[in-house]
């Protein structure tokens, strides 16, 4: 059976040149950095999928013998913001690309600092982005604040015995993720993906966000229908203060719905405050969660956004194939 380190939840670095921006989460731990070697190939398999983009290439290792390299990326909303598609490459592309090695050396698995084909290096042709909008009602496009890790269970929650099972035994081959599931709110919001607010009409509020299936719908005049029990739940929300504050019940269970290594349950209650900072710039997120199954008392936290320029967001369903690739990149006994 394969293990899943907990590694495999970050993301190998990428510096791509020209000064883009790395698009990693962090770096994996069994990377070798000191092992940097480019290396010449042909592609056999392109994922531009959920959870992260992946290049399988047949390429000779020192031995000289042929090996398929595994290479992984950033999720694709990542990868398309320095210029790369679902179309970028195709098996039988012949590429070269530097990256550092795996510590166990019998492994053909390589990060990425740049890559080309055709003699050209792919990810240098992003277009410039544009303006970045203040928001003044809170809708547009927001990206989670740097410098806030959510990688691992919080610490300082008070957990009943239950809740205190998962997080003593949190491990990521836990993660929904392996299994292609996406967990609902809170957790859904502290994820680093960008958020589109929107407002639909005048009594309604939508939360989409890049790679999520489906959207979190917000009843400004609180009488919409509850409907069947779900990972979004049921909101409704009023401006008070200047705030948005929403009110959300009618859950169903969500493998760590509740925080990262923490379930939640159909009993689970959210109450979000959303706060404009930074001149429309930044928004504070403040969110009290009850959950009594894994809670002995409701727990508040906060969260940051920061506004970004506008663009569409990036849909791309996640795929057994790349959940398994996603597997043997982290795969390390």
């Amino acid at each position: 059976m394969m293990r899943i380190p907990a590694a495999i939840a970050t993301t190998v670095f990428l510096a791509m040149p020209c000064s883009l921006p790395a698009v990693a989460h962090h770096s994996h731990t069994f990377i070798d950095r000191s092992d940097v070697r480019v290396l010449r190939g042909t592609v056999t398999r392109y994922s531009w999928s959920m959870p992260h983009v992946f290049l399988k290439v047949e390429a000779p290792n020192l031995d000289g013998k042929l090996v398929e390299y595994s290479i992984e990326m950033n999720h694709p909303a990542a990868m398309s913001e320095i210029g790369w598609s679902r179309d970028t490459f195709q098996p039988g592309d012949v590429v070269t690309w530097e990256g550092a090695h795996h510590r166990d050396k019998a492994r053909a698995y390589s990060s990425l600092s740049w890559i080309e084909k055709d003699g050209v290096r792919v990810g240098t042709d992003a277009q410039a982005a544009a303006p970045v909008v203040p928001s003044t009602d809170f809708t547009g496009l927001w990206d989670r604040a740097p410098n806030q890790p959510t990688y691992a269970p919080p610490t300082g929650w008070p957990l009943n015995a239950k809740g205190q099972a998962l997080v003593d035994n949190f491990s990521e081959d836990q993660n929904p993720v392996i299994a292609c599931g996406d967990p609902g709110p809170p957790k859904s919001m502290t994820l680093p993906y960008s958020h589109q607010v929107t407002r639909v009409d005048a009594d309604t509020l939508v939360i989409g966000r890049d790679l999520q299936d489906g959207e979190r719908v917000i009843h400004l005049d609180r009488s919409g229908p509850q409907g069947a029990p779900s990972k979004f739940g049921h909101s409704v929300g009023w401006f008070e203060d200047g705030d948005l504050v929403v009110e959300t019940t009618n859950f169903s269970a969500d493998t760590w719905g509740g925080h990262t290594g923490i379930d939640s349950s159909d009993q689970k209650h959210l109450l979000e405050r959303f706060t404009l900072t930074d001149d429309g710039l930044g928004m504070l997120l403040t969110i009290t969660l009850t959950d009594p199954e894994y809670l002995s008392e409701p727990v508040t936290f906060t969260h940051r956004w920061v506004k970004v320029a506008d663009r569409p967001l990036v849909q791309t369903p996640c795929t057994q194939e790349s959940a398994q690739l996603w597997i043997e990149a982290g795969f390390n006994e």
